[in-house]
């Protein structure tokens, strides 16, 4: 309708349905906030979020979800990776904190908008706080108890048996030794577990119990694991240390428990015919580690040790060692092999 369609004097009747308003001077605003009991931290600039939310227009219409995606959605914030309302609304939040931010348009999508957000909407976003962490974050280790002795703790190189149950920070139940009846088995500082793991379980003795957090960069990443960890998500790890087996100086896979005969070699040589082949040598290993003469490094493939440790000998690569290549670990920097 133009003017030209409207007679001259006439009164006019308008039906009005107000969506939204706001005054260029408004801010976001918070409402209807939910904060947990337990808030040791709160969100702060540089921090990375993970969060779902709701997002709709003041008259209620949805516009997006990210429940509706079945992932939170993960950003840094305070560094504007988001709108300017949401980096503003989402500093000072709680682990598990429910809170309403109300975005006016010119701290949203402006007078465009975008997509199916019409331009100079007011934008309602109702967030749910799942973690979050800052690059800078080491682990946390909370330990609940110790056994009365708790004098041997573990290092580099001890074969460790523990149990454990990993979670969100949530709460939410990603894995169970005990659901699964059996312990998860490391070598300490060998790459078998995440870093922080591996570090969580450092300096600990059998039978205490601790609980480890671990951020991201320290666990399974932006990439987690499919399926099974989200990307970018906080662990929590309840563990308890059943067993710990004392490794080997670092740097050895072999050691010997008092004086290494003179006649080392000779005694290797069985047969006497100068040549020492892998059979020989794996017999002759394996006799000095029954009988408590030797070690070799727990946790690992003990075949595979012996070999390797046959192959450094072997220096020629013919297949079988002489006395001429064979040497003691002490005797020859560059090999780990005796």
């Amino acid at each position: 309708m133009t003017r030209k369609d409207i007679p001259g004097q006439a009164s006019l009747v308008f039906d009005v349905a107000l969506l939204d308003l706001h005054n260029p001077k408004d801010s976001i605003s918070i409402e209807n906030k939910v904060v947990p009991k337990n808030c040791e931290r709160i969100s702060q600039s540089g921090d990375f979020l993970r969060y779902h939310y709701n997002g709709t227009l003041l008259d209620g219409t949805l516009f997006d979800s990210s429940y509706s995606r079945n992932r939170t959605f993960d950003t840094y914030i305070g560094q504007g990776y988001v709108i300017p309302g949401m980096d503003e609304g989402l500093l000072g939040v709680c682990i598990g904190e429910k809170r309403r931010i109300v975005v006016p348009p010119h701290l949203g999508y402006g007078e465009e908008g975008r997509g199916n957000i019409p331009g100079s909407a007011v934008l309602v976003f109702d967030i749910h706080v799942i973690d979050f962490h800052n690059p800078s974050d080491s682990i946390s280790i909370t330990s609940h108890y110790k056994p009365p002795d708790c004098s041997v703790l573990s290092k580099k190189g001890d074969y460790l048996k523990y149990h454990y149950n990993a979670s969100l920070l949530d709460g939410t139940l990603l894995d169970s030794t005990w659901n699964l009846g059996k312990t998860y088995n490391i070598v300490l500082g060998s790459g078998q577990v995440v870093l922080g793991m591996d570090m969580g379980l450092r300096e600990m003795c059998v039978g205490e119990k601790r609980t480890v957090i671990i951020p991201p960069h320290l666990g399974y990443g932006e990439a987690g694991v499919d399926g099974e960890v989200p990307g970018s998500a906080v662990l929590v790890f309840d563990i308890e240390l059943l067993e710990l087996v004392a490794g080997l100086p670092e740097g050895y896979m072999f050691i010997w428990n008092g004086e290494v005969s003179p006649n080392l070699f000779e005694e290797i040589d069985k047969d006497g015919n100068g040549e020492v082949l892998l059979e020989e040598f794996s017999e002759y290993i394996h006799a000095q580690v029954a009988s408590g003469k030797g070690k070799l490094a727990p946790g690992f493939d003990a075949e595979l040790i012996v070999k390797n440790m046959f192959t450094n000998q072997d220096r020629n690569g013919d297949g079988k060692v002489i006395a001429e290549e064979f040497k003691l670990k002490d005797q020859e920097a560059k090999h780990d092999e005796l």
